[in-house]
């Protein structure tokens, strides 16, 4: 996907800048354009990179593992950076975090942009994507994943669970979409199939973490034996969509974009 987005942005006449962090990046990914590989902790060279390069406006794009403190090596700038925003950025979760690191980068001079603001298509409007209409227990069901969600989003948890047949079967933490997807379908009960339940938190920045899925979410929603998914209408984005959507509709899983106080509205409790 971050590839896709510069290359998008070329076509619109804009120049691109990529600094990919060793760490998390395939830098082969991006051959052909201009870039720079930087280690975790290295913020002092990625900054001196987008200066050199007369960067303006940045987009923070990609699959990441959250880093420890201890392990992150920090230079002399992004040390610097620390102790000015405060560690406590760090003790929180990830949007907390995020947030530490806008803070720094916009104190720098950058405007600091969604991926939904350069690229048109990646979110969905409310309405079924794909598949079957969620059935009474499953509507259920996803009420049950909102209020979870909507507990959760004050303390910064995460952004995604799976319900089944009332039960929680999994909350995402620190681990990722992809492996509480895993480890619920190892809790999975006998009879109809749970779903994913994935929203944006209430108050989230919504230019630094959206709630996403994509191609891989769909087979693992279905390796985890659920019936579908319900995302955020305007707040998710959807990768690849097409592919999603139509890899959903075989499987026969629903992918629901809704909007969270709408749908417990409009369904019967």
């Amino acid at each position: 996907m971050p590839r896709r987005l510069a290359d998008d942005v070329l076509a619109s006449g804009r120049p691109v800048y990529v600094v990919a962090i060793r760490e998390f990046a395939e830098s082969q990914l991006y051959a052909g354009l201009p870039h720079r590989v930087v280690r975790l902790g290295a913020a002092g060279q990625l900054i001196a990179a987008f200066r050199a390069a007369g960067v303006r406006d940045l987009v923070m794009l990609g699959h990441a593992k959250r880093p420890s403190l201890l392990s992150l090596f920090p230079d002399a700038w992004t040390a610097a950076a620390i102790a000015r925003v405060g560690r406590g950025y760090f003790a929180g979760g990830d949007d907390t975090l995020l947030r530490g690191v806008t803070r720094v980068l916009e104190d720098e001079g950058f405007a600091v942009r969604g991926v939904h603001e350069l690229r048109a298509g990646l979110t969905q409007a409310a309405g079924l994507l794909a598949g079957p209409a969620p059935d009474a227990g499953q509507a259920a069901d996803i009420r049950r994943g909102i209020a979870v969600l909507r507990a959760m989003g004050p303390v910064d948890v995460g952004q995604a669970v799976v319900v089944q047949q009332g039960l929680v079967l999994a909350v995402e933490a620190i681990e990722g979409t992809d492996a509480m997807l895993a480890r619920a379908g190892t809790l999975r009960r006998e009879g109809p199939g749970g779903v994913l339940v994935k929203l944006a938190k209430p108050g989230q920045d919504l230019r630094l973490d959206m709630p996403t899925i994509g191609p891989v979410t769909v087979e693992n929603a279905r390796a985890s034996g659920l019936c579908g998914i319900a995302i955020d209408a305007g707040r998710s984005l959807v990768t690849e969509s097409e592919a999603t959507i139509a890899l959903a509709a075989r499987y026969g899983l629903f992918i629901l974009s809704l909007d969270p106080e709408a749908f417990n509205k409009d369904t019967p409790s």
